[in-house]
């Protein structure tokens, strides 16, 4: 069984969160908490296997809390509990900073209590069951350098496809985990790229923007939320918006992005997997595509129509990963020429758009 103790100080979310849990195979509600002080004192009694935790809470709230509890419990996964807003946007990106494992959007009208229980049973038992799962593996921001390397896989088609071809776009793919990812990832390259970045994160609308604007903060990279229509750029960052599907096409000389409101694949939008496929058809093998920290398999059918051109997929290793759901679906299937730990992956992309194209013959007069 895996233990929870749900912290709120709205008794009616509390309420709702222990009635979604209630009947859950596996998983057990251990008691609650009405503020972070209260549940700092409680984890150290009931020694939880995972924590829900507010943002906004009196006394102590989840933000502070959460700062505390990672001095003590570096590994013990934590699920946020915010509010679809900007101000809710920021303060989860926050505490996603802080060592947050992942977080869930709290429900817009909590007036309707059968319909948030079940909107809060959908987002919150698959995070529950692979984040509280035995055997889980610690937070990238926790994992030491030393780590050893695992080996890349091998064989001709992982040659062939990194074979003098200097890549002229990167796709990246992400879920759980991903935003301190990226953050790290973003903030370790020092120099402009001379390709531009696309991301899909699994985000909902407002965080995204928020997302975009904190990594152009915090990173000599040009971040934004990809707009409609935008004729993508050499040097730039594109973060596919919350609930929309993000791809490539080819306009005139220019490459633009299309949003679309198709349905979610893999239960997803934006998916990796809509991003990899047009990304495969407009580049080629001319594609490098990273597949980072995240839950489930986005990116693994994506990942298949890339092999297939040619283009280079990596992936972010298990021991650097929140979840490795999605860098090991690519791994096991056989698609990554390599897989790499987050604090290699900067100077991995980085190398690879520097290599050298092959030179054109000499003209003999």
């Amino acid at each position: 069984m895996i233990s929870v103790l749900v912290v709120d100080d709205s008794v009616v979310v509390r309420r709702m969160i222990v009635d979604a849990l209630a009947n859950e195979p596996g998983i057990q509600v251990v008691g609650t908490a009405a503020d972070g002080k209260i549940a700092l004192a409680k984890i150290d009694q009931l020694r939880p296997d995972l924590v829900t935790l507010d943002i906004e809470m009196p006394v102590m709230d989840g933000l502070e809390a959460l700062r505390r509890l990672r001095k003590t419990h570096p590994r013990l996964p934590v699920i946020m509990f915010s509010t679809l807003t900007a101000r809710g946007a920021v303060a989860t990106l926050d505490a996603l900073a802080a060592g947050a494992s992942d977080y869930v959007t709290k429900p817009a009208n909590v007036g309707s209590v059968s319909n948030s229980t079940r909107t809060i049973r959908e987002q919150l038992v698959p995070r529950i069951h692979v984040l509280g799962g035995k055997g889980k593996t610690p937070a990238p921001s926790r994992v030491p350098a030393s780590l050893a390397r695992p080996s890349a896989p091998s064989g001709p088609a992982r040659v062939a496809a990194t074979s003098g071809v200097a890549p002229k776009v990167i796709a990246i793919g992400a879920s759980t985990g991903g935003p301190d990812a990226l953050a790290r990832l973003f903030g370790a390259i020092q120099a402009n790229l001379p390709v531009p970045i696309l991301v899909v994160q699994h985000m909902p609308p407002v965080f995204t923007k928020m997302f975009a604007e904190r990594l152009d903060r915090q990173s000599r990279l040009r971040v934004m939320e990809a707009a409609d229509g935008v004729a993508i750029e050499p040097g730039a960052v594109y973060i596919a918006p919350g609930d929309r599907h993000m791809l490539v096409v080819q306009r005139g000389t220019d490459v633009v992005v299309r949003l679309n409101d198709a349905p979610p694949e893999n239960s997803c939008r934006p998916a990796v997997d809509v991003l990899f496929r047009s990304v495969a058809r407009i580049y080629g093998r001319s594609t490098l595509a990273a597949v980072l920290t995240g839950m489930g398999q986005d990116g693994r059918r994506g990942g298949v129509e890339l092999q297939g051109v040619g283009a280079e997929v990596i992936a972010q290793d298990e021991q650097s990963s929140v979840v490795w759901g999605m860098p090991g679906a690519i791994v096991n299937n056989g698609l990554a020429n390599a897989v790499l730990p987050l604090n290699e992956i900067a100077s991995y992309l980085v190398s690879r758009v520097a290599q050298s194209r092959p030179s054109r013959p000499k003209v003999v007069a």
